[in-house]
């Protein structure tokens, strides 16, 4: 899938840069509306992700004059406005959906494929993870760990390696893993995510390697290249 993201924080760019990689997205980031709409007028995109507030033109402009020519591209707006009349606004203009600052990654990357499949064009997302140890199949629910089977796992336990083994190294909080886990309407406490990764540690570790490492103040992490004790 083939991404304009028009945006003017080069910071939130560079970030969602790096995770459209990990879901193949092919991306191209403009931060100047005038910019981004004459840029769009001559290409041609799956999907604009269009932020509310730009230099140049600003959001809703380029989204009404998009909806002028074009009826099918799915637009995803980034914004700060998040009051009722301010969304009202943006639906009459054309916008498929809102993003609120701050988001997470991940959660933008949901709403993506939440759009597309409204639309009748569901993403075809990834059924196997393989990392150099681990193979989580989504289909069949099947883990494997260095060549072996491991059996015994819960679904929520599952849902959370296969999060995990997706984006390898990277640092996500308890906040973060209850969205992308356990969904945006989770209301308990966020200590569930310790119990969980615990008792995940200890199905998949193998010797000196629990795979899902703690870091101190931050959150949790899955890398195959840490060989440590933790309980």
């Amino acid at each position: 899938m083939n991404i304009l993201v028009i945006e003017d924080n080069e910071s939130v760019c560079s970030m969602l840069s790096m995770f459209f990689l990990k879901e193949d997205f092919q991306s191209t980031f403009i931060h100047n509306g005038t910019e981004g709409y004459n840029h769009l007028m001559e290409n041609k995109y799956d999907m604009i992700i269009l932020d509310w507030m730009l230099p140049g033109l600003d959001g809703i402009t380029i989204c009404r004059k998009i909806r002028e020519n074009d009826n099918s591209t799915p637009i995803i707006m980034l914004t700060a406005k998040d009051t009722e009349s301010d969304q009202v606004l943006g639906l009459e203009m054309g916008a498929d959906d809102f993003v609120s600052k701050p988001f997470s990654p991940l959660a933008l990357i949901a709403r993506i494929k939440a759009v597309f499949r409204r639309k009748g064009n569901p993403i075809e997302s990834e059924t196997i993870i393989d990392s150099s140890i681990v193979k989580v199949d989504k289909n069949t629910r099947e883990v494997v760990v260095d060549n072996l089977p491991v059996t015994g796992l819960t679904p929520k336990e599952f849902d959370l390696l296969a999060f995990f083994v997706q984006y390898p190294k990277q640092v996500f909080s308890r906040d973060q893993i209850l969205q992308q886990v356990w969904g945006f309407q989770f209301y308990g406490d966020d200590r569930t995510v310790d119990v969980h990764i615990k008792r995940l540690r200890r199905k998949i570790a193998r010797e000196n390697q629990p795979f899902l490492h703690t870091v101190w103040g931050v959150g949790y992490k899955f890398d195959e290249t840490v060989v440590v004790n933790e309980d």
